[in-house]
């Protein structure tokens, strides 16, 4: 399986920064994050610059955050999606939003995502970008995700189309789940996206910067490999860590050591 560098990874690094890493250690993949994008110049800069180097830009993060059904989330949700047109890229990464606030409200919350979802799709179908849903692990259920598994995801996914709403198997928020396999095989042509990071313990105070590079943790990834391509995947395996060490750690560095565990334990 290919690789792909997901800028997150190496948070300090700018576009042209992480394009030309990518370039110096065979990687030919890049999914960019939309500040990252943002701070090249916009989508069309960004795009040029990423064709300079050859680089296919496998996913857009990020999209979502529509579970308030604000008017205003649904525009910076089309402007996302203009941003992956724009990018060459046909998927764009929905991380669908917590409870909004002041809310306890989760059936409605999820409500709207699907609500939202039926507003977005028309939008996207016309730019060629498949929206992608990724669950998170339940502990970002309040503040970032009310999907928490990959089956809600495809019972959200499956009113559409294939080409139109994928999910994302990310390997950090879904390696718990009892159902993680049937679910896999479930989702036969509409995995948009395949990240991986390990799950590390202790958990630091932000939760959200507990990931850790392929092999640190607890997470076995054969098996959940073997899923995503037994499904018919055939993109790259995108790194995604969140990591206040690994943010610190020179980006050079970084990058030779995602690709020195992706080729210990993942590719194939």
């Amino acid at each position: 399986m290919k690789l792909s560098l997901n800028t997150a990874t190496i948070k300090r690094a700018t576009l042209a920064e992480a394009a030309r890493l990518c370039a110096d250690n065979g990687i030919d993949g890049i999914g960019p994050w939309r500040d990252v994008v943002e701070a090249a110049g916009g989508a069309v800069a960004a795009r040029k610059l990423l064709d300079g180097y050859g680089l296919t830009v496998t996913s857009l993060c990020r999209g979502g955050f529509v579970t308030s059904g604000s008017p205003e989330s649904l525009e910076d949700n089309r402007r996302a999606i203009e941003e992956a047109a724009e990018l060459g890229t046909g998927e764009l990464v929905l991380v669908v939003g917590g409870l909004a606030e002041g809310s306890k409200d989760l059936p409605g919350a999820r409500a709207n995502v699907a609500r939202a979802l039926a507003l977005l799709v028309p939008y996207a179908r016309e730019r060629g970008v498949r929206l992608a849903i990724e669950p998170l692990h339940p502990m970002f259920c309040a503040d970032r995700a009310v999907v928490s598994t990959l089956g809600q995801a495809l019972d959200l996914a499956e009113p559409f189309a294939p080409d139109e709403v994928g999910v994302v198997v990310d390997t950090y928020h879904v390696w718990w789940d009892p159902q993680l396999f049937a679910q896999i095989a479930r989702a036969a042509g509409r995995i948009s996206a395949y990240q991986v990071c390990d799950w590390v313990v202790p958990l630091p105070a932000d939760m959200l910067l507990g990931r850790g590079h392929v092999g640190d943790g607890h997470i076995e990834f054969a098996p959940i490999t073997a899923a995503v391509l037994a499904a018919g995947y055939t993109g790259h395996v995108e790194v995604e860590i969140f990591n206040q060490s690994v943010w610190d750690t020179d980006p050079a560095q970084t990058v030779r050591t995602m690709v020195e565990r992706h080729h210990e334990h993942i590719a194939v």
